[in-house]
């Protein structure tokens, strides 16, 4: 084993510093465009949502490693774990958003689901007062015109919950996720202690 290698050596503490900086600058990028994508997503969460999630968390597992302690670094461990753990949750949140919003057994939410139909009904009645005139020029239009907007109250009402709820989920993805990472770095570092028995 050369110098360079060994943990102690000033090689092998340039080289770790590198690659914390490397992962850090892809984190912050990941996080960067899971922010904007969040700020971009109006109205309903479309699937689209779900593909960015995925995406960015399949570049954030194969890209950048986790966070590994080092001796005398728990603050500098600590800090990283979690912009990782976090970073990992927004992607998740991205990524059932969508689901969340359309699927009763995912996320329930039977009184909101209720009054979001309400604002529907609402919203097609209101598209029928305003546009009533044309009903004997064209009824199939207007029937349309309630069915669009009805459908447009109710995934809009359902996204707004939907949003409300997310860092419950996202926070819930970033605590599995640092512990998936810590029980990963202590598995890690029980090996190297028995391979230097």
């Amino acid at each position: 084993m050369d110098d360079h290698s060994r943990p102690g050596s000033p090689g092998s503490a340039t080289v770790g510093a590198e690659l914390r900086a490397e992962s850090r600058t892809e984190m912050l990028s990941t996080a960067l465009v899971g922010v904007l994508a969040f700020a971009l997503a109006s109205g309903s969460w479309q699937w689209f949502s779900t593909y960015l999630g995925v995406t960015l968390l399949a570049l954030i597992l194969a890209f950048v490693r986790p966070p590994v302690p080092l001796a005398g670094a728990r603050p500098a461990y600590v800090r990283a774990l979690t912009a990782y753990s976090l970073v990992i949750g927004l992607c998740v949140a991205m990524a059932v958003a969508p689901a969340m919003q359309r699927w009763e057994w995912f996320f329930p939410m039977p009184g909101t689901r209720t009054k979001c139909a309400h604002l529907g009904s609402y919203a097609a009645l209101h598209a029928q007062a305003v546009l009533g005139g044309l009903a004997g020029q064209d009824g199939a239009a207007l029937a349309y015109a309630q069915s669009d907007r009805s459908e447009l109250a109710v995934n809009d009402c359902l996204a707004s919950t939907t949003t409300l709820w997310l860092p419950v989920y996202a926070l819930a993805a970033a605590l599995l996720a640092a512990l998936g990472a810590w029980l990963m770095s202590r598995r890690g570092a029980s090996r190297e202690t028995v391979g230097e028995l």
